[in-house]
């Protein structure tokens, strides 16, 4: 068994952290295997018996309780605790990167945010990601899940002090824009995302703190005429950073 590990659960996110070879796996929970059996299942099935991890069955209400009734689609796979990396691998990454993209989350407590931001963040080929290690969501099962297995491609860093962790991006030649509204905000397509570029993401409601919104260089507002006071966060980061890719692939 792996000590101290968890329980992920979802076909995506199973293939996915077997795909990316991360994590330490043990065992896995798959459906009986059947004549016609789904692709995916098989290739799940086929990677978890070359790698000699042992391969159970569970009744549904078993597993809905060991995937805390999660979406689990008959899968569940135990790991290690996720393998988070150190800040100074993500700037060392981004030392080779001239466009380097970090992504920085200011305090979300929602894992199907976090999840579903580094879905976005794995699938623009972000650099990397920032959580804070206290009252912020780290990387759970559900955010896994959440994330549909891209939080298996990212390097993900947690750090003590966000706004600590903003000065090391700016020293290393990142500007910082954070999503926000309100006073000096610019609309998200009239900052200039080239270059080195930290994506600030807010706290769900209560939006990027006041401490960290002062390290920022910038603030991009996504405009609503609809009248809808804010976006999700998820929704505003995944606006954002495709803006980020337009620029770099059309030269803004």
């Amino acid at each position: 068994m792996v000590s101290g590990g968890e329980w992920i659960y979802g076909r995506n996110p199973v293939e996915e952290a077997l795909a990316a070879g991360r994590r330490t796996c043990t065992e896995i929970v798959l459906p009986p295997r059947t004549d016609h059996e789904d692709a995916q299942i098989a290739r799940i099935r086929d990677e978890a018996v070359s790698r000699r991890l042992v391969v159970r069955t569970m009744d549904r209400p078993q597993l809905d309780r060991l995937a805390r009734f999660g979406h689990h689609q008959g899968v569940a796979l135990k790991t290690s605790g996720y393998p988070y990396v150190e800040f100074r691998e993500i700037l060392a990454d981004a030392a080779e990167d001239e466009n380097a993209l970090v992504v920085v989350f200011d305090h979300l407590e929602d894992p199907q945010n976090v999840g579903a931001i580094l879905r976005t963040a794995a699938a623009v080929g972000a650099t990397g990601a920032v959580v804070a290690e206290d009252r912020a969501c780290g990387i759970t099962p559900a955010a896994a899940r959440a994330s549909a297995g891209g939080v298996e491609h990212v390097k993900i860093a947690r750090v003590v002090n966000v706004c600590r962790a903003l000065d090391d991006l700016k020293e290393a030649g990142f500007w910082i824009t954070a999503l926000d509204m309100g006073e000096g905000a610019k609309r998200y397509t009239e900052v200039d995302f080239k270059g080195k570029v930290a994506l600030v993401i807010g706290a769900e409601g209560a939006g990027v703190s006041r401490l960290v919104r002062k390290k920022c260089d910038f603030a991009a507002e996504i405009p609503m005429p609809g009248g809808f006071e804010s976006l999700n966060a998820a929704v505003a980061a995944s606006v954002a950073m495709y803006e980020i890719i337009r620029q770099r692939s059309c030269g803004r």
